[in-house]
């Protein structure tokens, strides 16, 4: 599959409009005209992948009431530490307290495998083929618990179809070594390191660093400050044949440098030339590329 020039990614599903990584978020994106629609993706003690921003429970669950003898010393509750089964007895909930009512409604928590299935069935029904765009949180910290989330994310993707290099999925993560690992698995599907304005990173951005990104990923998805302090490195990304995914663009957090959100869409998609933006709020950046 040839993906579009510019794609819009819905970052942890519509998460502007309602609890992030639920299958509601997840087909609300779909409706509202996503491309690729991300899963964050962590380990169950017994092997599953769910989707969930981070590895602890308690920012977007209500783990605290159903389960609360079971947090670690450091007083964090683990998704590695339940099984899928008891990660079924919690509800998702809002993270930000300016958007979707918390206590609100009942949402849950899915499996990665449901997530795949809910995109599917909808683009089935729909005639649209819109991808998916997982990422692998913290497999450094999965691997020293003893779980291999590489291997569990190529067991899966394959199962439901996404074998090779025209796949309509990218797979993330900020780790270099996680996307090395799934290299030397075998996979061809497309990849994508993430890069954050922390120390660890620094060392790539020049043109001899982003060339060498190549060796492992066949993207970029950079902070969008970034780009926006040395949008050179959208230039060298190209290239080297690397493409180009800012994150996060949100329509209740716009830079005080824009005038709109739209305006900031307008700005990276257009001028600076990115190929494509993680978005809490699909529908406006679909709007944004619409118009063109």
């Amino acid at each position: 599959m040839t993906p579009p020039a510019r794609i819009v990614i819905a970052h942890r599903g519509a998460s502007g409009y309602l609890p992030e990584h639920t299958l509601p978020a997840y087909a609300l994106a779909h409706g509202m005209g996503a491309d690729y629609i991300e899963p964050d993706l962590v380990l169950t003690r017994d092997g599953h992948l769910i989707c969930l921003h981070d590895i602890y429970l308690q920012a977007t669950t209500n783990v605290e009431q159903v389960f609360p003898d079971r947090a670690r010393e450091d007083g964090r509750w683990y998704a590695a530490d339940f099984t899928l089964e008891e990660i079924r007895r919690l509800q998702a909930e809002e993270r930000l307290g300016n958007r979707f009512p918390r206590g609100s409604s009942r949402f849950a928590v899915p499996s990665f495998a449901e997530m795949i299935e809910l995109v599917q069935g909808l683009n089935e029904r729909t005639g649209r083929t819109v991808g998916i765009y997982p990422e692998l949180k913290a497999p450094a910290w999965h691997r020293a618990e003893g779980k291999a989330m590489e291997e569990a994310l190529l067991e899966i993707v394959e199962r439901y179809g996404y074998r090779e290099s025209g796949a309509p999925i990218f797979v993330q993560s900020f780790e270099e070594e996680s996307l090395r690992r799934l290299r030397e698995l075998g996979s061809e599907l497309p990849q994508v390191f993430l890069m954050a304005e922390v120390q660890q990173y620094r060392h790539f951005l020049s043109a001899q660093g982003i060339a060498g990104i190549a060796a492992f990923a066949d993207g970029i998805g950079p902070a969008k400050t970034m780009l926006e302090r040395q949008p050179e490195l959208i230039g060298w990304a190209h290239d080297a044949g690397l493409t180009v995914h800012p994150y996060t663009f949100r329509a209740d957090q716009v830079p005080d440098r824009h005038d709109s959100h739209e305006a900031e869409l307008e700005r990276y998609l257009f001028e600076l030339g990115v190929d494509g933006v993680f978005t809490d709020y699909p529908d406006r950046a679909r709007a944004v590329l619409d118009r063109r």
